[in-house]
């Protein structure tokens, strides 16, 4: 297979700004000419290796960072984008796409917010929602889609945030439990604690300074709660400075953005990044093992392998993603080059969907995608009783993957076939973008394709996707 060039004009400019270099400084720096250097700033050479050794040897830069990461998800992005009927035929080809992500990725967020603005309102308008007669209903992203977007496009890991939890969880050689040091921490702040049958998780009283728990909570959720409370009340200063930097377009956006930020340094404080990522890779990322080691559920250590991207120190890249049983994506992220749908729902071939038929049970799978990549996913039922007769309880799916080039770092695929082309079960993003001809699970037509109708014919589907 060629070796895919790596054209990173974008990383290069941002990386000379942020040292403060102008661009014959950098030149110089790098061992090379300005013109040189000016035709890899605007994508029209590939970065060389000699380039990269210069950045690794001049400015100890992580190469990982010119990773494709990023663009890669704003092409799918747009591709889902341009599916919409209300473009017609006027998507541009998959070429322009790939170069407006590169050298313009703020024009390709920018046009993906004016369409989200434009579904956002036409939904309105299509099922009579009542802001039709409200003069204060903005069109911009809804505040859950602009927080899970933030996310999104910061690889799922938040630098500063990551740090600090991890530097809490270290801070005490005494207490090893986080659950004890979240408990001294929280006394030394002069906050009693209580539990009770409670309907909530969690509730905590500003006036009398008591935080009060669910009698109901299992180990991992108490942990994890009584860590999130900890953030919200000694990491405010970094939660606050971190939420000026996103800038969110609405203060609901905002306020569901610091519940995210508290989520996330709990988590970090739960699997410390270091000790995780250690503890991972000689585990071959064995979820139980880890979530035996760490105190913590399936679902956290899944999620938390998905944010392990801190640069000069990453982990393997994986997606993440639950699911109810409506097949609703409720959490997602990829550091991969699998992308989720953003609109709709997500491929019905996807193993995920599947682990609800098989409850306490690891499901694997071996997937392609339409463009060749080919992953090992896992996927798992995840059910949250809610502690009491006839208490509701909560079911989702958890699904975990990563390309198979990867393989030889994760148990789940030992005894896979990953040589046989066979073994691999085509699965799509959504059936709007997805090209595959002769998929039966098919739900609408692929809307970049022309179709055929022939009444007197009828296969798998009644009409045939053209070439």
């Amino acid at each position: 297979m060629a070796t895919r060039k790596l054209y990173a004009g974008v990383k290069l400019r941002e990386t000379r700004s942020r040292l403060g270099l102008t661009q014959k400084d950098f030149a110089i720096r790098l061992g090379i000419s300005l013109p040189y250097l000016n035709q890899m700033e605007n994508n029209n050479r590939p970065v060389s290796s000699t380039v990269l050794l210069a950045l690794v040897s001049e400015f100890g830069f992580d190469v990982t960072e010119l990773s494709e990461g990023d663009a890669e998800r704003l092409v799918g992005d747009m591709r889902e984008a341009l599916a919409d009927p209300v473009f017609g035929d006027l998507a541009p080809p998959l070429a322009d796409l790939r170069l407006a992500a590169s050298n313009a990725p703020a024009l390709a967020r920018a046009f993906l917010e004016l369409h989200r603005a434009y579904r956002q309102s036409h939904e309105r308008l299509a099922s009579l929602d009542e802001a039709l007669g409200r003069e204060d209903a903005p069109l911009g992203p809804s505040p859950w889609e602009d927080v899970r977007d933030f996310f999104h496009y910061c690889d799922n890991y938040i630098d500063a945030v990551d740090r600090a939890a991890e530097r809490f969880a270290r801070a005490s050689d005494t207490a090893a439990d986080p659950e004890q040091r979240a408990l001294a921490a929280l006394e030394a702040q002069g906050i009693s604690l209580s539990f009770k049958d409670m309907p909530g998780l969690r509730e905590y009283d500003e006036d009398t300074r008591t935080l009060t728990l669910s009698g109901h909570l299992r180990g991992p959720t108490r942990r994890f709660q009584l860590l999130h409370q900890l953030a919200l009340l000694t990491q405010s200063q970094l939660l606050e400075a971190t939420l000026d930097l996103a800038r969110f377009q609405s203060p609901a956006a905002r306020a569901i953005a610091r519940i995210g930020m508290a989520n996330y340094f709990a988590g970090a404080a739960l699997l410390p990044y270091n000790r995780f990522l250690e503890a991972a890779q000689e585990t071959r990322h064995d979820l139980e093992l880890l979530a035996d080691r760490f105190g913590a559920s399936i679902e956290q250590v899944a999620h938390r392998l998905s944010t392990l991207q801190r640069p000069g120190a990453k982990g393997l890249p994986f997606y993440f993603v639950r699911v109810d049983q409506a097949g609703t994506i409720t959490k997602r992220h990829s550091t991969t080059r699998l992308q989720f749908a953003r609109f709709g729902g997500a491929c019905p071939l996807w193993n995920v969907h599947r682990a609800f038929e098989t409850p306490g049970r690891f499901l694997r799978q071996l997937a392609e995608t339409p463009d060749g990549l080919r992953y090992i996913s896992l996927a798992r039922d995840v059910s949250k009783p809610g502690g009491a007769w006839r208490a509701p309880v909560r079911r989702y799916a958890i699904g975990l993957g990563c390309e198979v080039r990867h393989a030889d770092q994760i148990i789940y695929a030992d005894d896979l076939d990953i040589d046989n082309a066979a073994a691999y079960e085509p699965i799509g993003i959504s059936c709007r973008i997805c090209e595959r001809r002769d998929c039966h699970q098919r739900a609408v037509p692929p809307l970049e394709r022309r179709l055929t109708v022939d009444a007197n014919r009828r296969g798998l589907l009644p009409y045939e996707v053209a070439d």
